[in-house]
């Protein structure tokens, strides 16, 4: 763990775009939920994104991929993630269950993803599966965000989606750690 708080590996570009996600959470919620600017709320789920993507990015051309980097991106998409799946709440009564399933999801993740660093002290980047549970959610979110007057059909349609690639990272994810966890080689 030592590993994670070395200097030359926490002010890294890629961090500080991390970080720059973290700060447009409460500018989102504002925009969304206090001001009802759903255009300028959805042009800042676009400019979250596209950092998201920087790092990423910036992070394997110049390598600066961090232990840090690793969990800060990862907390940086699920707080994101969150709010606006809480902000939608307000709106769409199905994001309810959706937002349960993700929390559900995101908990047991946390707690094995810590298992797995602190068993294996190794920090594993996010998988092609976790991945698309990102874009599909952050695609749905956009389009609920732009669109507020979205039928509910249309809207449900959308969040059962959302729900079944949730599930379909949760139980990879979580085979993933349990076969890490369960492997003696180090």
């Amino acid at each position: 763990m030592h590993r994670l708080f070395k200097r030359d590996q926490i002010f890294t570009i890629p961090n500080l775009l991390s970080l720059v996600r973290l700060l447009m959470i409460p500018m989102i919620i504002w925009l969304y939920c206090e001001k009802e600017d759903y255009v300028a709320a959805a042009v800042m789920i676009v400019l979250s994104g596209l950092t998201d993507i920087a790092d990423g990015i910036i992070a394997r051309k110049f390598h600066l991929v961090s232990d840090l980097g690793k969990i800060l991106d990862p907390v940086a998409d699920k707080l994101t993630q969150a709010a606006l799946i809480i902000c939608l709440i307000t709106k769409f009564d199905w994001m309810l269950w959706l937002f349960l399933l993700f929390a559900i999801k995101e908990i047991t993740m946390g707690i094995s993803g810590l298992l797995v660093i602190r068993k294996k002290d190794v920090v594993n980047s996010s998988q092609w599966f976790g991945k698309l549970a990102t874009v599909v959610l952050y695609a749905v979110m956009f389009i609920l965000f732009l669109f507020p007057n979205t039928p509910a059909e249309t809207a449900n349609l959308m969040i059962l989606i959302c729900a079944a690639v949730l599930l379909l990272a949760f139980t990879k994810y979580l085979r993933f750690h349990i076969s890490l966890l369960r492997n003696k080689e180090d």
